[in-house]
C-alpha cells in the first residue's frame, strides 16, 4: 500500500509538473478591444458599407455621406450590377497608405444574389486562380463562383494602384457575402502580388466559407477580422455539421455594446457568436446590419 501511495503521488506531482510547463502555452482568454482599438476599424466598416453604393458613384467618390467618412480616397477602378455580380470598388486610402478592396454584401431583392447565397456546396478552388493551394482546401462553391467573375479585373485595379500610390499592404472588406467574397480575395490575391505585399481582411457578419482545411490554411497565410454583432445568425452558416469552418479573429459585440476578441476558430464561449447563438432560431436577423460602432450598413 506504501509503494503503491509513493507511486500515486510522484505520478501526481509530474502530471502537477507537465500542467505548470511554461513550454505548454495557457489558453487564451476573452479580452475586450480598448477604445483605439476600435475605432481603428471604422474606416473599414464605412469602406465595408460603402460597397452597397452603384459603381457610377464610388468611381468618382461622390456616394455622399459614405464616401464623405474617408476623405481623400482614391477610387481606381469599381464595378458589379448588384444582381449576378456584387458591386465592387478598389482605390488607395492615404490616411492608412494602403489599398481597399471592398465588395457589396447581399441584397434580398435581387434573387441572383440569393442563391448564390444558397449554393452551399463544398469544393476544391479553380486551381488557375489558386495555384498552390492543397485540394484538401475546399469552399463554399456559390461564393468561389461568385469571387471568380471578378477576380482578375480586381487584381489588375490592385496592382495599378499599388503602382501609383507605392502601396505595399491591402485591405480586403465586406459584409455578408461581400465578407465572404474578400475573405476567398484574401486567399487570392497574395498568390499573384509581388512578395512582402500584406494583405489583411475584415469581414462584417461573415458566413462560413470553407472546411477545416480552408480555415487552417487562412489561419497560416493571411491576417483575419470577423467582426460579429450580437445575435446576428448569418456567422454560424452554413452549419458546421455540413463540414464548414471559420477561420480564427472573430471579434464579437456584444448586447452592452463591449466588442471582445474570441480566440480560436469556433469558439464556444457565450461571449462569442457560436455559444451565444448556437442556432439561427436563438438569433435575431437585423442584428446583421449592424450597428458597427454606430454604423449600419448600406449606402
Amino acid at each position: 500500500m506504501k509503494a503503491s501511495f509513493k507511486l500515486i503521488s510522484a505520478l501526481l506531482s509530474v502530471l502537477a509538473t507537465v500542467g505548470a510547463s511554461p513550454s505548454l502555452a495557457p489558453r487564451q482568454s476573452i479580452t475586450p478591444l480598448t477604445a483605439s482599438q476600435i475605432a481603428s476599424y471604422k474606416p473599414y466598416t464605412y469602406f465595408a458599407s460603402t460597397a452597397y453604393c452603384t459603381p457610377n458613384t464610388t468611381v468618382n467618390w461622390t456616394c455622399g455621406r459614405m464616401c464623405d467618412a474617408n476623405p481623400g480616397f482614391v477610387p481606381q477602378a469599381s464595378g458589379g450590377d448588384g444582381s449576378s455580380i456584387q458591386y465592387w470598388f478598389v482605390g488607395y486610402a492615404p490616411a492608412q497608405n494602403t489599398v481597399v478592396v471592398s465588395h457589396q454584401g447581399t441584397d434580398t431583392s435581387q434573387i441572383e444574389a440569393d442563391l448564390t447565397d444558397g449554393a452551399a456546396v463544398l469544393g476544391p478552388l479553380d486551381s488557375t486562380l489558386f495555384p498552390g493551394v492543397p485540394s484538401s482546401v475546399l469552399a463554399h462553391q456559390g461564393f468561389a463562383a461568385e469571387q471568380a467573375k471578378t477576380a482578375t479585373t480586381i487584381l489588375d485595379a490592385v496592382q495599378k494602384s499599388m503602382s501609383a500610390h507605392g502601396a505595399t499592404t491591402v485591405h480586403v472588406v465586406g459584409h455578408s457575402l461581400g465578407a465572404a467574397l474578400a475573405l476567398l480575395d484574401g486567399v487570392y490575391l497574395p498568390l499573384h502580388l509581388p512578395s512582402g505585399t500584406t494583405v489583411t481582411v475584415v469581414g462584417y457578419g461573415e458566413p462560413r466559407v470553407g472546411n477545416s482545411a480552408f480555415a487552417n490554411w487562412v489561419d497560416g497565410h493571411i491576417a483575419v477580422t470577423r467582426i460579429n454583432n450580437r445575435e446576428d445568425y448569418i456567422p454560424i452558416m452554413p452549419g458546421q455539421s455540413a463540414g464548414y469552418s471559420h477561420p480564427s479573429g472573430e471579434v464579437h459585440i456584444q448586447d452592452s455594446g463591449v466588442w471582445v476578441s474570441c480566440p480560436g476558430q469556433e469558439n464556444p464561449s457565450t461571449q462569442c457568436t457560436d455559444g451565444d447563438v448556437p442556432t439561427t432560431a436563438q438569433g435575431n436577423r437585423t442584428d446583421h446590419s449592424g450597428p458597427y460602432d454606430g454604423i449600419v450598413m448600406g449606402c
